[in-house]
């Protein structure tokens, strides 16, 4: 009989809180439940891209006890002053007095010795670029999901990380979710029997870019925005959504560079970042990634990873309502989990009720945040390092790259390279030429 728990937040909820403010900032609960030892000499943060996304973390990241926002960097004005106005209402409030600066360019910032970490919550297409540079900066880095826009990128960071010796964590917090947790002990443990299949619903491919063009904002530059983007690119309010100060109006919806192939990697990496990453996590795959990738429409109708074991993951629905998430199935059972819900084949597959998590929007859960904190103090490596990050989003890219070329590929995940790529064609989408003045390195 099929069970469920169903607990946190709906998409839709979360979407609603997205105008939170400083007024709404909350002492969740999972602050308080976090057992890890933190001290009190102040580690200061700086942050590196200041859109929706970035005032989740910012939230999460004020309330950490040890930890002071004092700076912050956005190429767009107003988002500039709305941080500042954030930080600072947050300070005081808490009765301290804390000298926030904001930066249009992430050199400034880094240039800064004060700063011992940065948070980077940018466009995919300037991940890898800018946590290198604040690498040799020696500054430690929490960086959004997906870690970079290509393969190549990705190898980049993950060795210039290892030999700076800095702490980077990446944003997957499913990770440090109780119930993703749970699922992937009952699938590691061997209590579902040999897994047969894998169903990791995270949505489409990206799509050619096609908004109309709009006039610029004069408080945006659009050239440090593009990046090493090499081709034109005009702008689109939906790229970079817009905000007031006074009155105040937050972004009413995600930046759209995520479903464009010339800026993001849609949904295979939107969501594949966290779906692909639990699924693999799941099968013992970290660190470690498919052989062969079909296509949708290469003799399937959803994108398909076969590992080297056999086992078979596909971006397949598993329910009507197409939720995002993953279904592992076994011999001996199958569990459904996703944000908020978990389903299974028997109830002796269920979480704990302790298990169950806080409410609130889900970006704002912090024990992932802490955990990263708590590796820039030990300097030890966080629940998901610089290699786990790699290989989930090399995940994502080799569907994407399957579904570019519209034909099965094979990789080896030991190598990185890819296997029979008589035309290179494959190979030659790992990366892309940086547009003149513009270096990964």
């Amino acid at each position: 009989m099929e069970n469920q728990i169903k607990k946190g937040v709906s998409r839709r909820q979360f979407l609603g809180t997205a105008a939170i403010g400083v007024a709404g900032v909350a002492m969740f609960s999972s602050l308080a439940a976090c057992k890890q030892k933190l001290v009190d000499t102040d580690l200061k943060l700086g942050f590196i891209g200041m859109g929706q996304q970035s005032m989740f973390l910012l939230n999460g990241f004020m309330q950490i006890p040890g930890v002071q926002v004092v700076a912050g960097c956005d190429v767009y004005g107003v988002k500039r002053k709305r941080f500042e106005k954030r930080v600072k209402a947050f300070y005081e409030k808490a009765g301290k007095q804390v000298d926030v600066q904001t930066y249009e360019k992430f050199e400034d910032l880094l240039s800064r010795a004060d700063i011992n970490a940065v948070v980077i919550a940018v466009p995919d297409h300037s991940h890898a670029r800018i946590a290198i540079a604040a690498c040799k900066a020696g500054k430690d880095v929490y960086l959004e999901k997906p870690m970079t826009f290509t393969i190549y990128e990705g190898q980049e960071l993950r060795r210039v990380v290892r030999e700076t010796g800095r702490i980077l964590g990446l944003g997957s917090q499913q990770r440090s979710d109780p119930n993703f947790q749970h699922a992937v002990k009952l699938v590691q443990s061997g209590a579902l029997g040999q897994i047969e299949k894998v169903n990791a619903y995270v949505g489409a491919p990206p799509k050619p870019y096609d908004l109309p063009e709009e006039t610029l904002p004069a408080d945006l530059n659009w050239d440090l925005w593009l990046g090493s983007l090499p081709m034109p690119i005009h702008y689109n309010a939906q790229l970079d959504p817009p905000i007031t100060i006074d009155p105040e109006q937050n972004e009413q919806f995600w930046g759209a560079w995520r479903w464009y192939k010339e800026m993001g990697g849609g949904f295979t990496t939107d969501w594949g970042a966290h779906m692909f990453d639990i699924a693999q996590w799941g099968l013992g795959m970290d660190k470690n990634g498919p052989v062969e990738i079909s296509p949708i429409g290469d003799g399937t109708e959803f994108m398909k990873f076969v590992y080297a074991n056999g086992v078979v993951m596909t971006s397949e629905p598993f329910n009507e309502g197409k939720t995002k998430g993953v279904k592992f199935i076994g011999k001996d059972g199958w569990i459904e989990v996703s944000r908020g819900t978990f389903k299974a084949s028997d109830d002796k597959f269920l979480p704990p009720a302790t298990a169950a998590g806080d409410t609130g929007p889900y970006e704002t859960k912090i024990p992932h945040q802490v955990n990263f904190i708590e590796a820039v103090r030990e300097r030890k490596d966080p629940a998901v390092p610089v290699e786990i990050g790699h290989s989930s989003c090399t995940v994502c890219n080799l569907g994407n790259i399957a579904c570019e070329l519209k034909r099965t590929i094979k990789w080896d995940p030991a190598t990185e390279t890819f296997v029979d790529d008589t035309d290179g064609a494959a190979t030659k989408l790992m990366h892309y030429e940086y547009r003149a003045g513009w270096n990964l390195l």
